[in-house]
């Protein structure tokens, strides 16, 4: 198969109504995406999979939805305040702009920028030294705009957790050890957005953070890393060749982390980053004790003491993982000259299409009763616009599995023909047993 190019997967989603530029009208607004009928559908989909793989499939984890806004000591704890930054650099001639450390190998500190080109221009000599720019959206609360009223739009769910673990583990009488998982916006003013959804100023996490006794931290993380990793092919269906490991050498690692690991995906522009395994130790709960001065300590009662739990964290970004379904999924059937969208049919936002062949003969009414009899089980469309052929085509980019064709022999003995996406295999079916062969078609499907 021949290598995708993401602007076809762009063009794709604006076309069948994945996901749209915001604020198109208005021209565009910088890094930020709305998600269309079948782009909400398919991101619900997939963060159900994630939160059942996390609360329904194991006892020990727990959901939390704490709030965007947060006291902004909690930032100040965290480190946020006055490390999340990122290395800046400006090109004088141009106008460009670029985060230094992906410019140089090195250290951006120890670079010589006189002699560093810029990529838009190619003048050496144009671009600034780096300066540090804090990520954090920053706004106020109330009404009156002082240092007083500041608040911040969280850069990350993973605190919200961490200031309520103890009453979440006490209110569901939790044992160590334990998880609480989140799914929420978050909001990261990023110097260079790009590659589509994958770098947004606005986007949805999913974390899980898992306290354990300290000493069985790094046989925890080993643990989640082989889980997290079987997620992408065992319940989003996507190819495990194209997706690995990547450890954090010392450089890399994060100033709270012992250990790191990244699993990255083969996107059409490379190899990147999907999720993250962390081994965050006990760092957050210190600090927000020190800065709250509220005791952060868990009691372990078949322990008899009280200690600092360490963090093993699951984070991974909604809208990379959704991306890294659509890519996935991306193929280009040059054999019938037709674009699909190879979803699993668990994932697909519409399950089946209903088409009667013609616009007569009383075929539209019983399509109709076919579309009634289906939507109480999954979701179905009717479409009687167009030829058949084209119809089905028009599903196949959406990632519709199954194409149900009423014909004037459905009038005479009760069955449909019924089309799959990938191979366009067509079967007939009597009416009495459709819906329980759609599902299992769906229940045993395989790529």
């Amino acid at each position: 198969m021949k290598e995708t190019s993401l602007d076809k997967i762009v063009s794709l989603c604006k076309r069948r109504g994945f996901i749209f530029q915001s604020s198109e009208i208005y021209g565009g607004f910088g890094a930020v995406y709305d998600y269309g009928p079948l782009g909400t559908a398919l991101k619900d989909a997939i963060s159900q999979r994630w939160m059942k793989s996390m609360t329904q499939l194991h006892e020990n984890i727990v959901g939390l939805d704490s709030g965007i806004l947060m006291h902004p000591k909690i930032w100040e704890a965290s480190g946020h305040v006055g490390a999340f930054n990122d290395p800046l650099v400006d090109c004088k001639h141009c106008k460009a702009r670029y985060r230094a450390d992906e410019l140089v190998e090195e250290n951006p500190e120890d670079a010589v920028w006189k002699n560093i080109q810029c990529p838009s221009c190619g003048n050496a000599g144009e671009l600034t030294d780096p300066r540090q720019f804090n990520l954090m959206f920053k706004t106020h609360v109330g009404p009156v705009e002082d240092d007083a009223a500041a608040a911040y739009l969280r850069p990350e769910t993973a605190q919200g957790i961490y200031v309520n673990y103890l009453l979440v583990q006490g209110a569901m009488r939790l044992k160590i050890p334990f998880g609480i998982a989140q799914i929420g916006k978050a909001f990261r003013n990023e110097i260079v957005a790009r590659n589509f959804i994958f770098r947004t100023r606005e986007f949805e996490q999913m974390e899980m953070q898992y306290f354990v006794k300290p000493g069985n931290d790094e046989d925890s993380l080993n643990s989640w890393k082989e889980e997290r990793l079987n997620f992408y092919s065992d319940m989003l269906g996507i190819d495990s060749s194209k997706l690995r490991y990547h450890g954090h050498g010392e450089g890399e690692l994060a100033h709270y982390a012992k250990e790191a690991w990244d699993i990255e995906y083969e996107f059409p522009f490379g190899w990147s980053e999907i999720e993250g395994i962390h081994n965050r130790t006990d760092f957050d709960l210190k600090q927000h004790q020190e800065y709250s001065g509220k005791n952060m300590q868990i009691f372990d009662q078949e322990a008899n003491e009280k200690y600092f739990p360490y963090i093993i964290e699951t984070s991974a970004g909604l809208n990379r993982m959704l991306l890294a379904v659509l890519s996935d999924a991306y193929w280009e059937d040059s054999e019938n000259n037709r674009v699909v969208l190879k979803l699993h049919p668990s994932l697909a936002p519409v399950k089946a299409v209903v088409c009667p062949l013609v616009k007569k003969d009383g075929l539209p009414d019983i399509a109709r009763k076919i579309v009634d009899e289906l939507k109480p089980h999954f979701k179905v469309l009717y479409d009687q616009q167009g030829s058949i052929g084209k119809r089905y085509y028009r599903q196949d980019e959406m990632g519709t599995p199954f194409g149900i064709t009423v014909d004037h022999q459905t009038a005479e003995d009760n069955t449909v023909t019924v089309r799959e996406r990938d191979t366009q295999k067509q079967d007939r079916i009597g009416l009495d047993g459709l819906t329980e062969a759609i599902l299992e078609k769906i229940s045993s499907y395989s790529a």
